[in-house]
């Protein structure tokens, strides 16, 4: 589920984020890292809705560095525009 829109997808689909064992949030490209995980959709409106929300921050109960917030933005818009 993205936690921006709120929406059902399928994983393979979504971007996921992660919280590492050592305690911060990295982007998972590879949907492989071991960690929690969180979604969110290719798309920027739903980025802009999670981050106003602090929805990834709750999901994975961890504070999202601005650096992460920036390689997510990068990720969401690759992604966005393969699709």
């Amino acid at each position: 589920m993205c936690v921006g829109c709120r929406t059902m997808k399928e994983k393979r689909s979504l971007v996921r984020v992660v919280r590492t064992e050592e305690g911060s949030a990295c982007v998972d490209p590879t949907g492989k890292m071991n960690g929690r995980g969180a979604y969110v959709c290719p798309c920027a409106e739903c980025l802009k809705k999670a981050v106003k929300s602090r929805a990834l921050d709750r999901a994975l109960d961890v504070k999202i560095t601005p650096e992460v917030m920036e390689r997510l933005a990068e990720e969401v818009e690759r992604r966005g525009a393969e699709q």
